[in-house]
């Protein structure tokens, strides 16, 4: 419908200059013809054929530029918006002492012809800063629109929710984690979460007890200290047996991710396609890498399987497998890394006694 409007208009625009243009011809000419209103006619019609042709162009023009706007981000459009406005603004704020030259009659066109290629000149100028300083124009106007705009393409993603379990909680590490700044987005733990954690803290078993009162004072601790983020969630699924399940499906609800300890909802909601962040997948690791030839200190703990072995663990739990290691069994030991060995159990290290390197 536009493109019709815009040819139209030419039409129109083109065909009136030609009916009334004829009144602009010079009166010889003028005297010379016999039938003036079918002069107007006919310059009417080529004028209208030639608003026509202008009528295409400006439309094939304005649909190509369309598609370039629709091509470029919110960001590059917003701050070349931007830079023409403030080009536009310090072109005018220049042209004000120019208009005030007492400049005589016969070159006073200069003034208009200045204001337009001036304006011209500054805007280019600012769209071209802009293309290079945008993102800094834009954080002075508005620091969290960039973000926004950034967002709303795809170029980045929010941070999505993390949801906490109970062994997450009871589990400790999260503390930690949050202290180091690595986690981001809101931390929602469910109401059903809270009440299985205050079952566990009012359990028989004292050890239960004390787990479940310790994850309630960690709870408490990161409530305290990240009132924004930690967030008591009120959801509840009164249909759904088991807390396991109601996180997977609080999880598919709201696009989040589990965080837990648990090695058996993270199978189940990988199963069902949920984000699962475990906490012991993490710490795994993050545990430092040792090759043949490293040198590590070590005590000796205790005696191994075979004879002259002693065994000790780093500060992780991994345990490393000392040869000629029994003699030095309660002493700190420096060790030279031998080989490493990856178990389903877990990751055990062979070394022997930097000595007994040395002298074989």
């Amino acid at each position: 419908m536009l493109d019709v409007v815009i040819i139209l208009t030419f039409i129109v625009l083109g065909s009136a200059v030609g009916f009334h243009g004829v009144e602009l011809l010079p009166s010889p000419v003028l005297s010379q013809v016999e039938n003036l209103n079918g002069l107007r006619w006919v310059t009417a019609g080529s004028s209208g054929l030639l608003g026509l042709a202008l009528g295409l162009l400006a439309q094939s023009t304005y649909r190509r530029l369309e598609r370039n706007i629709k091509q470029l981000s919110s960001e590059i459009l917003i701050s070349r918006s931007v830079g023409l406005v403030l080009g536009l603004l310090v072109a005018n704020l220049l042209l004000a002492p120019t208009f005030l030259l007492p400049l005589p009659s016969e070159v006073s066109f200069i003034k208009p012809v200045v204001a337009v290629l001036s304006s011209m000149i500054f805007s280019v100028l600012g769209m071209n800063l802009a293309d290079v300083h945008g993102q800094t124009i834009i954080r002075l106007i508005n620091p969290s629109s960039l973000e926004t705009m950034l967002l709303a393409d795809g170029t980045l993603k929010p941070a999505v929710a993390k949801i906490l379990d109970t062994s997450c909680i009871i589990d400790g590490r999260i503390e930690e984690l949050l202290q180091t700044a690595f986690l981001e987005g809101q931390i929602l733990v469910p109401q059903f979460v809270l009440q299985e954690l205050q079952g566990v803290a009012d359990a028989a078993n004292d050890q239960k007890r004390t787990r479940g009162r310790r994850g309630l004072d960690l709870l408490q601790r990161l409530r305290e200290r990240y009132p924004e983020r930690v967030v008591i969630h009120s959801a509840d699924y009164d249909e759904v047996p088991t807390v396991d399940a109601k996180l997977v499906r609080l999880a598919q609800d709201i696009n989040g991710a589990l965080l837990t300890t648990d090695y058996n909802l993270n199978k189940v909601a990988n199963v069902q396609q949920v984000q699962v962040l475990n906490v012991n997948d993490l710490a795994q690791s993050l545990r430092p890498v040792y090759l043949p030839g490293d040198s590590l200190d070590l005590k000796i703990l205790k005696e191994g399987k075979e004879p002259d072995q002693g065994i000790g663990y780093l500060a992780d739990g991994t345990m490393v497998v000392v040869e000629d290691g029994e003699s030095h069994i309660g002493k700190k030991l420096s060790v030279v890394v031998t080989s490493a060995l990856q178990t389903s159990a877990g990751r055990m290290i062979f070394a022997r006694p930097v000595v007994s390197s040395a002298t074989l």
